[in-house]
């Protein structure tokens, strides 16, 4: 079982390779159907499986092009990261899409609606 600091170093590791090969590696064309970031690495305490959580910009047709694509990949992904970063096995690779950002910003959007069918100041102190 490897602990915790060694948990967080090996997914930063992997965070940073799989932005890499998401830049320069992976040659399938529906990877750049969106625009592909990663979010987060969750490692698991043994170091068997990582769970890379991605951010797709693009249209909803898009997004699903590109899962599609980095699901496909997963099997180079794992080799790459054998090669890139020493581990006595190469985690288990699953892709997973991260809609937070898309929710914050719903909720932002919303927020703002809710401000604007509000009084202002203004009008509270003038009813007063």
């Amino acid at each position: 079982m490897a602990n915790s600091r060694r948990v967080s170093r090996v997914s930063s590791l992997i965070k940073r390779e799989v932005s890499q090969m998401l830049l320069h590696d992976i040659k399938d064309d529906r990877v750049g159907a969106g625009i592909v970031s990663v979010t987060e690495v969750d490692v698991s305490g043994d170091l068997q499986h990582a769970t890379i959580f991605v951010s797709i910009y693009g249209t909803e047709a898009a997004q699903l092009e590109t899962m599609e694509g980095l699901k496909s990949s997963t099997g180079f992904v794992r080799r790459e990261l054998s090669h890139r970063i020493r581990l006595r096995r190469s985690p288990e690779v699953v892709f997973r899409q991260d809609l937070s950002l898309e929710r914050g910003d719903r909720m932002v959007n919303l927020l703002n609606q809710i401000k604007e069918t509000l009084p202002d100041e203004d009008e509270i102190r003038e009813e007063e």
